[in-house]
């Protein structure tokens, strides 16, 4: 049985811990917010300028003044902070956040990795993906393991325009979870989701990685 989305974001958020600053991107990841283990404190940063970045707000309370990178309406703590967008990136340009949670069509065995445009298809802008891919200390894809088509989304080597090169650490789909000690290491196979067989997941990928698995 694959992985829910909320799985998934509950997956990466075991990834969080305390003290970090981590920027959610949109889709899946913005769901991790929701899955902070207890005890551990993080400080959500938003790259349109906003550091402390509350829960959803119930239906009816909904600010439209307060909304994240992903346009999606949010709240605000007693710690949030504000500043122009400018600031925003060159806290990830500069190194300052610890974490980032993002979406993505394509990862290549290699850590590259392709989420901001399909060619002909119509997009608002890149974002700041490849400035957080560049800046951020440790970058976790969160993806569903097949395209709608079926066709595999971790792949020996991206079709799309690149958002970054070597520089992903861990990946999770709804199937698995990869991860690598550093950049010059393969992806290893390191957890399954519950009813998922190794053999499953390389029926389902075709980019190369080692297996790790714990065993009972």
């Amino acid at each position: 049985m694959a992985w829910t989305r909320d799985d998934m974001a509950a997956r990466a958020a075991k990834e969080l811990r305390d003290g970090f600053y981590v920027n959610l991107g949109i889709g899946i990841p913005t769901l991790v917010a929701n899955h902070i283990p207890a005890g551990v404190e993080v400080t959500l940063q938003s790259e349109n300028g906003m550091l402390g970045i509350g829960p959803f707000p119930l239906e009816g309370d909904e600010d439209p003044d307060l909304i994240n990178a992903g346009k999606q309406t949010i709240s605000e703590l007693p710690s949030s902070v504000y500043f122009s967008s400018a600031d925003s990136f060159a806290m990830i340009r500069g190194g300052h956040i610890d974490l980032t949670v993002l979406g993505a069509m394509e990862v290549s065995q290699s850590g590259d990795i392709a989420n901001w445009m399909i060619p002909g298809k119509m997009i608002k802008g890149m974002g700041g993906a490849m400035d957080l891919v560049a800046g951020v200390k440790k970058i976790i894809v969160v993806m569903e393991h097949n395209a709608k088509d079926g066709s595999p989304k971790f792949i020996p080597d991206c079709t799309l325009p690149l958002t970054g090169k070597n520089v992903v650490d861990m990946i999770i789909t709804d199937l698995a979870v990869f991860s690598r000690a550093d950049h010059a290491s393969p992806f290893r196979l390191v957890e399954l989701a519950p009813g998922v067989t190794a053999e499953e997941v390389a029926a389902k990928t075709t980019a190369a990685y080692e297996v790790a698995l714990a065993t009972a």
